[in-house]
């Protein structure tokens, strides 16, 4: 069996609501083991033996009656994300967070990516992922330049970003 952890686009933002513990029953109705949720902003970690990003979307729009992608990575995927210590020239604390961009779908090979000096940085990009420092502005925002970061991207692929946080506990 392959740890899989989903990543829901647009989950619990606006009339797009999904109770956690729902996605959970779900994935156990779709016949997946160990699931496990996290946070409330449609994370899901389970094991099954086949790739399941199409009929996890497909089951959650049937059920809610919205369609949400799911970028998916398997747990080998997420270990070594975490084991390539992309922030290791941030501490953990810090007047910043760290993000990740996350792809279904790989990123072009010749895709210049910039920051903006104070908002944020552009740590890493790797084959589909972009790995994100928000600095602390004076309103307590964290790298609001980001909501317009992806018009440096093409749009041929779904996207999600979560903190960086969020990853290192997901496989736990």
């Amino acid at each position: 069996m392959t740890v899989w952890l989903a990543f829901l686009r647009a989950v619990n933002v606006g009339k797009r609501q999904m109770k956690m513990a729902e996605l959970k029953v779900l994935c156990e109705e779709l016949g997946y083991g160990k699931v496990k949720t996290l946070l409330a902003s449609g994370n899901v970690r389970f094991e099954c033996a086949h790739h399941p990003k199409a009929e996890l979307e497909a089951a959650i729009e049937e059920r809610w009656g919205f369609l949400s992608e799911a970028v998916m990575r398997s747990g080998a995927e997420i270990e070594a994300m975490i084991a390539s210590e992309p922030f290791k020239g941030y501490p953990e604390d810090g007047p910043f967070h760290r993000y990740i961009m996350m792809f279904d779908t790989p990123l072009r090979s010749d895709l210049t990516l910039a920051g903006v000096q104070d908002d944020y940085d552009v740590v890493r990009a790797d084959a589909q992922d972009i790995y994100i420092v928000g600095y602390r502005q004076p309103d307590g925002r964290h790298g609001p330049g980001l909501d317009k970061f992806d018009r440096q991207l093409d749009k041929v692929s779904i996207a999600t970003t979560r903190n960086w946080n969020t990853i290192l506990k997901a496989l736990k």
